[in-house]
Order: C-alpha cells, then sequence, then structure tokens
C-alpha cells in the first residue's frame, strides 16, 4: 500500500469479536449488529404469522379475478418509479449475490459461485459496481421527489406533512394498532390509504441500507483515504457493520419483504403491481379504501385509470419477475445453510 498514512496501519489485521477486553469496540459492535439483525426478525416474523391467518380467509373470499383486457386497472406508480424499481431489483441481486459470496468465500458453494462470476476480482468489480448503480438510483429518486415537490405540492409541507405523505404520522401508530386487533379477530380491517405503515417501512430502510452499508462500504473500498484522518481499527468495525447490515437487508427482503409483497396469500404468487404499475380497480376499493374514495370524491380517479398491459407484456414480466425471486429464494437458502453448518 504505497503513499497510505500511518493510521492505516493500524486496522487490526488478526482482530477477533469475540475479545471484549482487547477489542471492546470490535466486540460492541458485532453484538449490537447481532441483536439488531436478530430482534428484526423476531418482531417482522411475528408480525408475519399474525397476518397469515388473515390473508388466508381474503384469499377465499376475494380469489384473483381473471385478466380482462377491456377492464380498465387503476395506475399506482409511474413509468420512472417502475424502472427504477427494476433497476434496484438487479442491482441489489447483484450486490447481495456478490456481498454473500464474499461473506462465505470459505464455504464450497461461495468458492464456486465466486470462480463461475470470473474470480474474486472480478466478483468485486460486480460489487463495486452494482453499489455505484445503487447509488445512481438514489439519485434519481431525490431529484424526482425534488421535482414532485416544485410541480404537484409547491410546498415541502403540503408534500412532507399532506395525506399522501412517506413520513410516519400519528395515522400510522394508529393503523398498527388496528391491524394488529384486526389479526386477532377483534376488529375490522384497517381503511389504508395509499401507503401502509410495512410500506413506509421498507421504503425507508432503504435510506437506512444507502446511509449505513453505503458509508461502511465506501470506508472499505477506499480506506486508504478514510485512514488518513479516521484510524485504523475503524475499518474493522465498518467490515463488521457492511457484512452484517447487508446480511439483514438481504435476508429481510428475500423473506419478510418477499411475502409481505408476493407471497401473502391474496397475492401469491405474485403482485405484479410494482412492475406494470397497475392493479385491478376492485383490489384498489378492498386494499386501499381511503385513497380510492379520496380520488372518488375528488374527482381524480379517472385520471389514474388506464388499460392493462398486453399480454405478452405481462407474460415477459412475471417471468423475469420469477427469475429474481428464484434468485433471491436461492441466496437465503444459501445464507441459511453457510449461517448454520459453515459459519466462522
Amino acid at each position: 500500500h504505497p503513499d497510505v498514512a500511518r493510521r492505516f496501519a493500524g486496522y487490526l489485521t488478526h482482530a477477533t469479536h469475540h475479545d471484549p477486553d482487547k477489542y471492546p469496540w470490535i466486540f460492541l459492535t458485532f453484538w449490537s449488529m447481532t441483536a439488531l439483525l436478530i430482534g428484526t426478525f423476531i418482531v417482522s416474523s411475528i408480525h408475519t404469522l399474525m397476518w397469515l391467518p388473515r390473508s388466508l380467509q381474503m384469499r377465499r373470499e376475494h380469489p384473483p379475478a381473471s385478466f380482462d383486457p377491456g377492464e380498465q386497472q387503476y395506475v399506482r406508480f409511474t413509468f420512472l418509479n417502475r424502472c427504477l424499481h427494476a433497476t434496484m431489483v438487479v442491482s441489489f441481486l447483484t450486490l447481495a449475490t456478490t456481498g454473500m459470496t464474499m461473506k462465505f468465500s470459505y464455504t464450497k458453494g461461495a468458492t464456486l459461485l465466486s470462480r463461475l462470476l470470473g474470480g474474486t476480482e472480478v466478483t468485486g468489480f460486480f460489487h463495486r459496481f452494482a453499489a455505484v448503480v445503487l447509488l445512481g438510483i438514489f439519485c434519481v429518486h431525490i431529484w424526482d421527489l425534488l421535482r414532485r415537490k416544485k410541480n404537484e405540492f409547491g410546498t415541502w409541507k403540503a408534500m412532507l406533512f399532506g395525506p399522501d405523505t412517506m413520513l410516519p404520522t400519528r395515522k400510522d401508530l394508529t393503523e398498527v394498532g388496528q391491524t394488529l386487533k384486526w389479526y386477532l379477530g377483534k376488529g375490522e380491517r384497517p381503511r389504508y390509504g395509499r401507503w401502509t405503515y410495512w410500506e413506509k417501512f421498507d421504503y425507508f430502510a432503504v435510506f437506512w441500507g444507502i446511509a449505513i452499508i453505503g458509508g461502511s462500504g465506501l470506508m472499505l473500498w477506499f480506506a486508504e483515504f478514510f485512514t488518513r484522518f479516521l484510524p485504523g481499527w475503524l475499518i474493522n468495525v465498518a467490515t463488521i457493520i457492511h457484512s452484517d447490515e447487508a446480511l439483514l437487508a438481504a435476508g429481510f427482503i428475500f423473506t419478510i419483504h418477499f411475502f409481505n409483497t408476493h407471497f401473502r396469500p391474496e397475492k401469491f404468487p405474485m403482485d405484479t403491481v410494482v412492475f406494470t404499475g397497475r392493479m385491478p380497480l376492485e383490489d384498489f376499493k378492498r386494499e386501499r379504501p381511503a385513497e380510492y374514495e379520496e380520488l372518488v370524491a375528488s374527482g381524480e380517479l379517472k385520471r389514474h385509470l388506464a388499460y392493462p398491459l398486453s399480454l405478452n407484456t405481462m407474460r415477459t414480466i412475471r417471468t423475469l419477475a420469477w427469475i429474481a425471486l428464484g434468485i433471491g429464494l436461492s441466496l437465503v437458502v444459501g445464507i441459511i445453510y453457510a449461517m448454520l453448518f459453515a459459519y466462522r
């Protein structure tokens, strides 16, 4: 490492998170991240298991309707939304595949996958390239928010505190309680609006991931630069944060998020709305009655209706989506195996 700063030598080559006396910050970081990972999955899994019986009930009461090319649908997402999401799917799958390959590099499966990708250096290149793409998606999304604020809302107050805000509100807290009562059979299903509380959680989890995983990843990528003004042992800390937060992100998306979006019974086997931008009008009325009634009352509903995409286009979208889902589920199996039988 030519021209590195003196602090670079502070990187602890043989440090372990098992020794709180010798490596307190590494020990604390590891167990804090472990607690975050376990806690997130416990809470999310309980929520999912409570949801399952009600979801089965909704499937029985409202089975999926057959495809009707002549029936208008509600346009929920714009073309830009769909493009950003599709690109994010590809970039995240690339990050997860290459990242888990490097994290569990001591396993035979990861070694084989690394060879198929072209070796360790090529795997690392794909990982960093996908990270740059994801950062670009984030920047485009921020630009789109600024554009919408100017053209649609006019003021930050209207955008951030209006009825369709993505920010958590008191209404979300109320709906959490109402949802839990519904799960337990002690109340009706909440009258959700444009965004549910779990969708907002998923949305801001991306911001969290960009900051935490992205920030720690930059420290690992440009370790020589950052150790010009930071102690070398922070690279050890960044390694743990980057690795464990990425594990949490991949595990959560490929299990909890997949269930919330695609695998819950009333949507099984797949909800294509984020890929097509459209959803059947009857589903819209039933799932988001507050938003539907607001659009009807304002006379704006017709502006948001469009005919469904062609059957061939839908088949293509479903095929690509199934490939993405298959890769994600395969990674989950690989992660579980590595954690249970090969973790070091």
